[in-house]
């Protein structure tokens, strides 16, 4: 009766599963099918969900459209100076607040968690009046340097709740040896935590490749624009080129998707161990 109960439990588990992926799945797939259809069969009812004829041609013409090689280029050169800037300087800020004992730590930790409540929309008109005053606007410099200043208060909290799983009694043998807080934290600290450093990088790529709002606010050349402002770019005034957008937004994902499925293992190790000590 107990495996027969089993056996129940993880059939319902799985259909259940199943069912819930399906779901998520269908915008994807609802993505992919319009990239590969002509405008006038997108919106027919009822829907098609097979594209008949499939047009490839779809994903040439889109990304031949625009410059969206220029849009990859500018991308990438924000995003990995974001990510770079998010994991050292994050890091360092975790390590001073889990393995250093200095007065006030816990105070000033909880006044940097209440950041965690404050809207974006809140500090977003302050925060370009500064950088207009700098003269910084319509440059790169408002997206990647605020990475080299704690890289985000979660990541900040993400790298100081793994780093206190890791056994003090290292630090006080690197000591005992000569070494000085940042060999412990370059030779020891660094080397134990890359599940929880891959975690943060990958939430770093993330939001700094689809970051739509922050490019909108600070970049008015063309030629500046990154991969989610060279998407609008197919939504006109009275209309939308939908299935070149698809085809363009398809493009965009994947890169995404291949760094998931690459990284999911420490993702997953990651999240789970950051968790293990208050």
């Amino acid at each position: 009766m107990r495996n027969k109960k089993r056996t129940v439990s993880k059939i319902a588990t799985y259909t259940i599963l199943i069912m819930i992926s399906f779901i998520c799945l269908v915008p994807f797939y609802w993505m992919i099918r319009s990239s590969l259809m002509d405008m006038s069969q997108i919106f027919t009812m009822p829907p098609i969900w097979i594209p008949d004829p499939i047009r490839f041609s779809n994903y040439k013409e889109a990304l031949t459209l625009l410059p969206f090689a220029k849009y990859f280029s500018n991308t990438l050169f924000i995003v990995v100076l974001t990510v770079l800037g998010t994991v050292i300087t994050s890091s360092l800020c975790a390590y001073s607040f889990s393995r250093i004992n200095w007065k006030g730590r816990d105070i000033v930790f909880g006044i940097l968690l209440t950041a965690m409540m404050i809207p974006f929309a809140v500090t977003l008109i302050p925060t370009f009046i500064g950088w207009q005053k700098l003269g910084l606007v319509n440059t790169y410099v408002p997206l990647v340097v605020p990475a080299w200043f704690g890289g985000g208060v979660f990541n900040v909290f993400l790298l100081r709740q793994f780093f206190r799983t890791i056994p003090k009694e290292l630090d006080e043998a690197a000591r005992i040896d000569g070494a000085n807080h940042f060999i412990i934290y370059s030779k020891i600290i660094l080397p134990l935590s890359k599940p929880s450093l891959i975690v943060v990088g990958l939430f770093s790529f993330m939001g700094s490749w689809n970051d739509f709002l922050g490019p909108l606010v600070y970049l008015n050349d063309s030629d500046k624009f990154t991969l989610s402002l060279g998407l609008m770019q197919f939504n006109g005034m009275y209309t939308a080129q939908w299935q070149y957008m698809m085809a363009a937004s398809a493009v965009v994902v994947l890169p995404i998707v291949i760094i998931f499925f690459i990284g999911q293992k420490y993702f997953i190790e990651g999240i789970a161990m950051t968790g293990m000590k208050g």
